[in-house]
């Protein structure tokens, strides 16, 4: 039942998102909500959403390999794959919003390196090849039962058996040791991007790069969780207590950047006359109070919170507060990038011109919501098609003593 209700799914996605795509490609951004006061929109934060989730999930899986947690060890092929997954969704989501599309290629033959953008598109291209040669080396070990199949499958393990396994599990863990302070910069630099404009108080903070990176954590984790539940072919007591543990990696996770998201909303609001106070009023009683409130705060942060803290022992509940987090933290994103927008810089701005494309007032198109479909059901093709071919699902072999063994104390 599970499996046809998905390809339902993503047959109506990628309907809606080839439409949206013949659009783009036809109209450029006519059909966009936004405008010349507000340059960026949905298809930014789904960036920062995207890239966001796969630093998470990287992470993660350095955990997994950096740190050798037994019980975890199953899923780092999973989360590396998880990772390159949504790093594709990331790049595509922002290419859609280029103005010329086919010239994202110029900044790497003309780069100008006092642009944050420019190292932000150098540290994804090492990002991108560290995290594809990672994702290879972790098939080295799970393919080798399959050199004898016909089919794509053998045809890739055949190809994997010239690396020693030994010497694939040494780099795969220097690769981890490696990315960890890649996927910092190349994160917390998404953040940096936004903290180092000037003439937005509410993005021009030091905490900006820190709560980007936990939110990556948090996100990422979340999406791990729920994908983990989803895909799991065994509901044995090892995949019950891996499930726990994930489960209280992302509480913890959760509690700390509640914590940041206090201290960020808390201090501007008790000083009256910080000139964020505007912005604020606008995430949480203007024109978005509903996606901080209902969306975010209560879908995301409140129902996910109380689930991994009453039911701890059904699974299927921690997924679901993991997909909530995971699904609504791009109302995070949004709040980010697009109310510090909607107010102008200049005293009178929105009365000295009128035109459609001057409005200081933002909510996404169809037509950008459509150009979102499309990612999701590229990433989700990409994601199927990797689970269908390789060895990403953790090992039911129950002859795992020592992780047996360590299911049953978590």
């Amino acid at each position: 039942m599970k499996k046809p209700v998905l390809a339902l799914a993503w047959l109506v996605l990628a309907a809606i998102g080839v439409v949206g795509v013949y659009q783009r490609l036809t109209t450029g951004h006519e059909l966009a909500a936004y405008g010349s006061y507000i340059p960026w929109g949905l298809w930014v934060a789904s960036y920062i959403y995207f890239i966001g989730l796969s630093a998470g999930a990287f992470l993660l899986s350095a955990v997994v390999y950096i740190g050798q947690v037994k019980l975890l060890k199953p899923l780092g092929p999973l989360a590396l794959f998880t990772a390159l997954c949504t790093l594709i969704m990331a790049l595509v989501s922002i290419w859609f919003d280029l103005g010329h599309m086919f010239r994202a290629w110029e900044v790497m033959l003309r780069p100008n390196f006092r642009s944050m953008m420019a190292w932000m598109v150098w540290l994804y291209t090492a990002y991108f090849g560290l995290l594809t040669v990672e994702t290879v080396l972790a098939m080295v070990e799970p393919t080798r039962p399959w050199v004898k199949l016909s089919g794509p499958r053998g045809a890739i393990a055949r190809a994997l058996t010239r690396i020693p396994v030994p010497t694939a599990q040494v780099w795969v863990r220097r690769l981890a040791l490696i990315g960890v302070p890649l996927a910092i910069a190349f994160h917390g630099g998404v953040g940096a991007l936004f903290g180092t404009v000037g003439a937005q108080p509410f993005w021009h903070s030091s905490l900006v790069p820190i709560l980007f990176l936990t939110g990556a954590l948090v996100s990422g984790a979340a999406l791990l969780l729920a994908i983990y539940w989803l895909v799991w072919p065994k509901r044995d007591e090892q995949f019950k207590a891996t499930t726990r543990l994930l489960s209280q990696i992302l509480l913890g996770l959760l509690c700390f950047d509640i914590i940041l998201e206090w201290a960020e909303f808390s201090i501007p609001l008790w000083n009256s006359n910080s000139q964020e106070v505007a912005v604020f009023a606008a995430i949480t009683t203007g024109p978005y109070w509903w996606n901080f409130w209902i969306v975010h705060l209560l879908l995301g942060t409140l129902i996910p919170l109380g689930l991994l803290l009453t039911q701890r022992k059904r699974p299927a509940a921690l997924a679901l507060a993991g997909a909530l987090i995971a699904l609504t933290f791009l109302s995070v994103r949004l709040n980010i990038v697009i109310p510090p927008l909607t107010f102008p810089q200049i005293q009178g701005l929105q009365e000295a011109y009128v035109s459609p494309h001057l409005q200081f007032n933002y909510l996404p198109s169809s037509f950008e919501w459509m150009i979102v479909a499309f990612v999701v059901a590229l990433g989700s093709a990409v994601f199927a098609i990797g689970t269908a071919v390789l060895p990403l699902l953790p090992s039911t072999d129950p002859g795992d003593g020592d992780v047996a063994k360590e299911a049953r104390h978590v």
